[in-house]
């Protein structure tokens, strides 16, 4: 006889197993992708680097995000040791979000992003039409 509890530790084993092969598999750009990329992402590291947030404030900074959306990308980062999240113990509750060291190793990639955002806005405009679009859609 299985129990309930038997099977969810099963497939949770299974789970960790087979997300540990995948991360394994994984080329570094994969990786990276993997734990920088997504739609706000990238967003909330280039805020995080001035100061610490909270999450109201990191809200108002992006205002197209969700708070669904936000506090998910939040935890994935926090999963992957990029953010810190501090709890107060207070009414009504205070949290604030910060970048952990290992996170501030990301800020380089995210100025050469800018950078290269920056400098894409500046020349897409200059492209020859045939640039543009080169693909046979």
């Amino acid at each position: 006889m299985v129990y309930k509890y038997q099977v969810r530790t099963i497939l949770y084993c299974t789970y960790l197993k087979v997300t540990i092969m995948k991360k394994k598999s994984e080329n570094p750009i994969q990786t990276t992708v993997r734990i920088l990329g997504g739609r706000w992402k990238p967003m909330i590291l280039w805020h995080l680097q001035k100061s610490t947030l909270r999450f109201g404030e990191l809200k108002k900074t992006i205002p197209e995000a969700s708070q669904k959306m936000l506090t998910q990308q939040l935890r994935e980062l926090e999963h992957d040791g990029i953010v810190y999240r501090e709890v107060y113990p207070q009414v009504p509750p205070k949290v604030e979000y910060s970048l952990t060291k290992y996170g501030k190793t990301a800020l380089p990639i995210m100025k050469s992003l800018s950078a290269w955002g920056n400098n894409h806005q500046k020349t897409s405009d200059t492209f020859p039409e045939e640039l543009k679009f080169d693909c046979n859609c």
